[in-house]
């Protein structure tokens, strides 16, 4: 029998003389762990190393929230308490465990089961898999084990829309999914991969035409995903400098600087932590609807005629005015 790892925390068998537990699992035993759509991730000797680091590095205690607050809710601007603290990290048997200082509020509701699991939020390699952060945790009741943003079952973003071209040129459905199609892009480019092999008795096999028809189509969807995800990513980065700036996390003059900053997935989750923790620092201002002191608006022409008219210059027309 194969067992699917959950990837969640039930806080409620942990639970000792109506005590909310001190020390939590944040991250199962690996080193490949799967969420519940099947999805894996790798925490090896090496992640739990980097995790460890970047804890320690930043000096700082990781929030556990309700329902991933600090990623659904601060980035808005709206409250985010936290139930607990994450004040200590270790790596037992393999899994990461982490010492937890309970607030009132969040332990009462551990021990009372109003919240049974506890969900990491974790940032990791796009390549390799491999976990190299813990961002945070939240209590939630819809446990899963997902992307690094949130790993709930149900996000307050809607999902990737996929392109009808992409999907055509893939063969796929328009309700196919990302990883669906990056699997067929994978399966595209692994079968011309192959036929490339035998390329001396290619034509033994498939018609030269067949041949070039599916290396062309893996490379068109390939580059279609690229793409894509290209404009996903420049969408994701847009909006949290915006979201920064109308909050006063950045200024307009550091726009650029922050941009050039989030190129890639781990420059962009490292721009969201920054921002998470940043102080407001540029206050919103009425500057832009303020006039200079000692100004005026200039005579049109029916008014300089008038002024001429009187034997008056502009300077006493317009005092005359106001």
């Amino acid at each position: 029998m194969k067992t699917q790892l959950a990837l969640n925390t039930d806080l409620s068998a942990a639970v000792s003389d109506g005590q909310a537990p001190e020390w939590v699992e944040l991250i199962p035993p690996g080193p490949k762990v799967s969420g519940r759509d099947g999805r894996q991730w790798l925490f090896d000797e090496q992640a739990g190393l980097l995790v460890q680091s970047s804890f320690t590095g930043r000096a700082i205690d990781l929030p556990i929230d309700w329902e991933h607050a600090t990623q659904h809710r601060a980035t808005k601007g709206e409250d985010a308490p936290a139930a607990g603290w994450i004040k200590q990290l270790e790596i037992r048997n393999g899994g990461l465990w982490g010492l937890v200082d309970w607030t009132p509020r969040g332990a009462n509701q551990v021990v009372n089961r109003e919240y049974r699991f506890l969900s990491p939020v974790f940032d990791y390699e796009s390549d390799s898999t491999r976990i190299v952060r813990l961002v945070s945790a939240g209590l939630t009741n819809k446990p899963n084990f997902l992307l690094t943003a949130l790993n709930q079952e149900t996000l307050e973003n809607s999902p990737v829309k996929l392109s009808p071209a992409l999907l055509a040129a893939l063969g796929l459905p328009e309700t196919a999914t990302e990883e669906q199609a990056i699997a067929a892009t994978t399966q595209l480019k692994t079968t011309a991969q192959a036929m490339n092999a035998e390329r001396p008795n290619l034509e033994q096999f498939v018609p030269r035409a067949d041949y070039n028809a599916l290396e062309s189509r893996a490379i068109n969807a390939e580059q279609a995903l690229a793409t894509q995800k290209k404009a996903d990513h420049e969408k994701a980065v847009d909006a949290l400098i915006t979201a920064a700036t109308q909050a006063g996390k950045i200024t307009p003059a550091t726009v650029d600087y922050h941009r050039a900053a989030c190129q890639d997935e781990t420059g962009l989750a490292r721009f969201k932590a920054f921002v998470e923790a940043a102080p407001v620092v540029a206050a919103a201002s009425n500057l832009g609807e303020r006039k200079p002191d000692n100004t005026a608006t200039a005579l049109n022409a029916e008014e300089q005629k008038v002024a001429s008219l009187l034997g008056m210059s502009e300077a006493e027309f317009i005092k005359g005015k106001a």
